[in-house]
């Protein structure tokens, strides 16, 4: 497996590469056949009056994203929360496979290689033909990826997986894009388009 790590504000250390390895290594050695890599992000807060350490992990799983962030007070305990974190929602995603899998009447959808995303058309001239560089509005970032068609279950799996507030995903039976996000009183919610 392919361990990245990188530090924000600290230096990584060689002390704090080698438990960092060893506590991620711990938490992924069941499931090294489908862990390719994963990129770890450690973070001290600027300010020192706010003693906040972060750990932020994303793990590449058979094509799908992991990700696990923890904060505290100490940068080795929050390695050592976000590696339980991430080993807890590996073992999530282990069991939705083995159940996908030999639930009767069933297939797990694959995800699709590169092949099948890219489109084949050949793009004539420079993409930029025409165009004035701006700069985005402030406070604005952007995020451009591949969004294939997925079932709800799968969107959920992957909110889940993701550890975020929602996940924005392109629906499999209707194509239209679709938010299924995390209610405050427990469960999930859909945003879906409607014609007017």
């Amino acid at each position: 497996m392919k361990l990245l790590i990188h530090g924000r504000n600290l230096d990584v250390t060689p002390a704090i590469r080698e438990y960092t390895e060893t506590k991620l290594g711990r938490a992924i050695t069941h499931f090294e056949g489908m862990v390719k890599e994963a990129d770890v992000h450690l973070s001290v807060a600027r300010n020192p009056r706010v003693p906040q350490q972060t750990v932020e992990v994303t793990v590449y799983a058979n094509g799908t994203v992991i990700r696990a962030q923890e904060h505290s007070d100490n940068l080795y305990a929050s390695i050592d929360l976000a590696a339980n974190k991430l080993h807890r929602q590996l073992n999530r995603y282990h069991d939705r496979l083995k159940d996908h899998h030999h639930s009767p009447g069933h297939r797990a959808t694959p995800t699709p290689g590169t092949e099948q995303v890219v489109d084949e058309q050949v793009v004539e001239g420079a993409l930029t033909d025409g165009k004035e560089p701006q700069l985005p509005n402030r406070g604005v970032r952007r995020k451009y990826f591949a969004m294939p068609a997925m079932a709800l279950d799968d969107a959920v799996l992957q909110l889940e997986l993701i550890d975020h507030d929602f996940y924005v995903f392109r629906d499999a039976d209707s194509g239209q894009i679709q938010v299924v996000y995390r209610r405050n009183h427990g469960g999930f919610g859909l945003i879906q388009t409607r014609e007017s």
